[in-house]
C-alpha cells in the first residue's frame, strides 16, 4: 500500500468516525444542491392548559451521560418559523446556522430541547408584560410543564440543575423572560436578534432593575438589523453591565436580522463558561 493510498484510508476512517459520534449530518454543496445539516430528533408533546398542548422537540448527544445527566439546552423558535433539526443554506434568517448550533451543541455533549410557541407563531413574552400578568398565559403554564418533565427524567437522563436557553428574535424576547419570570432555573442565556423581555423590535424600555439572581448573558446581533434594532440590545447589555451581572455581547457589523456562522461557537463558548 502506497503511503498516498494509507492516507486516503486514514482519512475516511476519520471521517467516518467523526460522522458515526455525531447525532447529526452535515452535507456541503454543491452547484446542483444547498449545504444542509441534519440531526435526528424525538418528540414530546405536553399540555401549555386544561385545553391545549405544544410539541417538544429534542434530542440527547450520544454516549453515556455524565453524573447527573446532560446539560440540557433549550432553544426557542422566533415568529413564524419553528426550530427544524434539519436545514439547508437557502433558509431564511439564517437558519442553516440555527441547524449548526443543534449540531454543535449536541456534539459538545448538550442535550438540545426546543418548545414550539403557541400556534408554532410567537412566544407571548412581549404582549404578557409584567411577570404578573405573563403567569397567566399559557406560555408559563406550558414551560414550568417542561422543566418539570426534564427534573422528572421524561426526556431521558439530563441534569435540571444545568439548564441553558437560547433563540432568535420572538425567542430572543423570550430567552430574556427566563431570567424575569423563572428565577433560578437557567445557568446562562444568550439573547440573538432579541432584546429585554417585554421589548418589541422599536418600542423597547429596558427598566431600571433586574433581577438579583440574572444569569449570565450574551448577546449575538446584527447591527444592520432592521427588525429588532441593534440599540435596543445594548441598553439591555448596558443595563446588565450596570448592575454588575456577567455579559458579552458579539456585533456583526454587515449582518440583518438572522443566524450568524458565528453564533454556534459563541452560544457553545458561553454555555460552557458556566457549568
Amino acid at each position: 500500500m502506497t503511503s498516498r493510498t494509507l492516507l486516503l484510508v486514514l482519512s475516511f476512517m476519520i471521517v467516518t468516525h467523526s460522522q458515526a459520534a455525531s447525532r447529526c449530518t452535515e452535507r456541503a454543496g454543491t452547484w446542483f444542491s444547498p449545504a444542509e445539516i441534519s440531526c435526528t430528533y424525538r418528540s414530546l408533546t405536553l399540555p401549555s392548559s386544561a385545553i391545549t398542548s405544544r410539541e417538544i422537540k429534542y434530542e440527547l448527544p450520544l454516549g453515556s451521560p455524565p453524573a447527573g445527566g446532560w446539560p440540557v439546552a433549550l432553544i426557542y423558535q422566533g415568529s413564524i418559523f419553528p426550530v427544524e433539526f434539519t436545514r439547508d443554506d437557502n433558509a431564511p434568517f439564517g437558519g442553516f446556522y440555527e441547524a449548526k448550533t443543534i449540531k454543535t451543541l449536541l456534539d459538545n455533549g448538550y442535550a438540545v430541547l426546543a418548545p414550539r410557541a403557541p400556534v408554532e407563531l410567537a412566544w407571548l413574552t412581549n404582549s404578557a408584560g409584567p411577570a404578573t400578568t405573563y403567569e397567566l398565559t399559557t406560555d408559563y403554564t406550558f414551560l414550568n410543564n417542561v422543566f418539570d418533565h426534564i427534573a422528572a427524567g421524561s426526556f431521558g437522563p439530563l441534569n435540571p440543575d444545568r439548564k441553558y436557553a437560547t433563540g432568535i428574535s420572538s425567542g430572543g424576547y423570550n430567552t430574556s423572560r427566563m431570567a424575569v419570570s423563572f428565577p433560578g432555573e437557567f445557568k446562562a442565556l444568550v439573547v440573538h436578534s432579541g432584546s429585554y423581555a417585554t421589548c418589541l423590535g422599536p418600542a423597547c424600555v429596558v427598566p431600571l432593575s433586574l433581577p438579583a439572581d440574572h444569569p449570565p448573558t450574551y448577546f449575538i446581533h446584527g447591527f444592520a438589523d432592521a427588525i429588532v434594532p441593534w440599540w435596543s440590545m445594548d441598553n439591555y447589555y448596558d443595563r446588565l453591565l450596570w448592575h454588575g451581572i456577567d455579559t458579552g455581547r458579539h456585533t456583526d457589523l454587515l449582518a440583518g436580522h438572522e443566524w450568524l456562522p458565528q453564533s454556534a461557537q459563541r452560544v457553545l463558548n458561553w454555555f460552557n463558561s458556566y457549568p
